[in-house]
């Protein structure tokens, strides 16, 4: 299976991540240790990393340090996922109801207007900072498992409303916005 990647939900975790007043453990046995203290045992550890227990057992004792690096991104992915959980929330609560979120990206962009407008598509770099209620929307669709497309359709609508249409006082006759062949994605708080 695999820790999977996804352009959106990455970036946001990672503009988060930059919010945590620690480092999270580096070495294998430190992050082994912290996962264990967690999920409460090395049983749950084990199913959750898909190893044998006396492997997680061998690293809470130091007696392996180096993991093979399928183990190491999944051991990564999990101790981050897990890392000082209040200031995680504090950084999205924040995001989502008074800073918003800062999107930097160089992608195609177009978009749909009536006949008669110029919509083609270029490639653009844009550093926008959208408000609270997007980096809401962002947030809550990325808890509630939405995958990389319907972030981006959240993402397309806000660059569409912010950038585009300067908050209603031009391009009122827009429709859609095209966000494509993503090179670069990165959120800020």
């Amino acid at each position: 299976m695999g820790v999977t990647m996804s352009l959106f939900g990455d970036g946001l975790d990672a503009a988060v991540q930059k919010a945590f007043t620690r480092p999270a453990p580096r070495s294998a046995p430190a992050q082994m240790r912290y996962l264990v203290k967690q999920l409460g045992g090395t049983r749950a550890v084990a199913r959750m990393l898909r190893i044998s227990q006396r492997t997680v057992e061998r690293y809470v004792k130091n007696q392996i340090r180096k993991p093979r690096p399928d183990l190491a991104a999944r051991l990564e992915h999990e101790v981050r996922k897990r890392w000082q959980p209040q200031i995680r929330a504090r950084a999205r609560r924040r995001a989502a109801t008074t800073d918003g979120i800062v999107l930097d990206t160089r992608a195609r962009l177009g978009y749909t207007a009536p006949i008669g407008s110029t919509d083609q598509d270029r490639v653009r770099h844009l550093t926008v900072a959208l408000p609270p209620q997007y980096a809401a929307r962002l947030f809550t669709a990325q808890e509630q498992g939405a995958g990389d497309q319907e972030l981006k359709e959240i993402a397309a609508e806000a660059l569409k409303e912010v950038y585009f249409q300067d908050h209603g006082r031009r391009a009122g006759s827009l429709e859609e916005v095209r966000f494509t062949d993503i090179e670069h994605l990165e959120f800020g708080l």
